[in-house]
């Protein structure tokens, strides 16, 4: 309601351009003197002009992107699942009790450095290719959690 009020029609008078030395605006028109400002041709620096100061895009680095829908995962190698010994099953739950992982909520990824003991149940969000065949050639079976 507040921001459709406007002022009765002929009730506001345009203000009057000032002139003369008296007003504040006479002479260079709030412009000061000499230099770069005071041109009539509108504005002849680009807006990202320091005043010859090292611009901001050029102060900061060009290089790397983020990719803003990455998901950081726990990292684990198969080379520490040897702490489980043979027929166990390896699940996120198993792997914060042995702190392996934090265990903050993040999916749980296998990559495949080390030795795998014989006839693991890897459960996890993601395997890679390495580690599943190296835990499937030990005899053991993966399991993909959602």
């Amino acid at each position: 309601m507040l921001d459709r009020l406007t002022p009765q029609p002929g009730s506001r008078r345009p203000k009057r351009r000032p002139r003369g030395t008296g007003c504040g605006f006479g002479k260079t028109a709030g412009r000061g003197t000499k230099g770069q400002g005071k041109r009539t041709s509108g504005r002849e620096t680009p807006r990202h002009f320091e005043g010859g100061q090292m611009p901001l895009a050029r102060r900061l680095r060009k290089f790397g992107f983020r990719r803003p829908q990455k998901v950081a995962c726990e990292i684990v190698n198969v080379g520490a699942l040897g702490a489980f010994g043979d027929g166990a099953t390896v699940d996120p739950e198993s792997l914060v009790r042995r702190g392996l992982i934090r265990g903050q909520g993040a999916p749980v990824k296998v990559l495949g450095e080390g030795e795998v003991p014989r006839n693991l149940v890897v459960r996890a969000h993601r395997v890679s290719t390495g580690a599943r065949g190296k835990i499937e050639a030990a005899g053991g079976k993966v399991e993909i959690l959602e």
